[in-house]
């Protein structure tokens, strides 16, 4: 399976995505990040970069351009644990448009865990 995750400038959620990163055998990582975030520190991630700051429709259609040909499954997991609100809601759409279907993903103490 393919993960997609937000990158976004709250560091304090970065932890949540090395935990994604480090303990799954992802097929392909792809982090959605805003261009005004750090770069995050590990390999083998594709990484597009975003402007945070348009309007929601236009982030969508950025995120849409952006993603199409990258996807290769029918499904991902998807991290949501960093960025804002705004962004979510952009990266999710997008996602739906491409289209592709969502298991949201988080990592805990017991692991790695799809929560729908």
């Amino acid at each position: 399976m393919e993960l997609v995750a937000f990158l976004g400038n709250d560091k304090d959620n970065w932890g949540q995505l090395s935990g994604l990163v480090n303990k799954a055998g992802w097929d392909k990582i792809i982090f959605v990040k805003n261009k005004e975030a750090e770069n995050f520190p590990a390999e083998n991630i594709e990484t597009i970069n975003v402007d945070g700051s348009k309007p929601l429709l236009d982030l969508k259609k950025d995120i849409v351009d952006k993603l199409k040909g990258r996807i290769s499954e029918f499904e991902v997991a998807l991290s949501i644990a960093s960025g804002t609100g705004k962004e979510h809601m952009a990266l999710i759409s997008a996602l739906l448009s491409v289209p592709v279907g969502i298991r949201l993903v988080v990592y805990t103490k017991n692991g790695v865990e799809f929560i729908n």
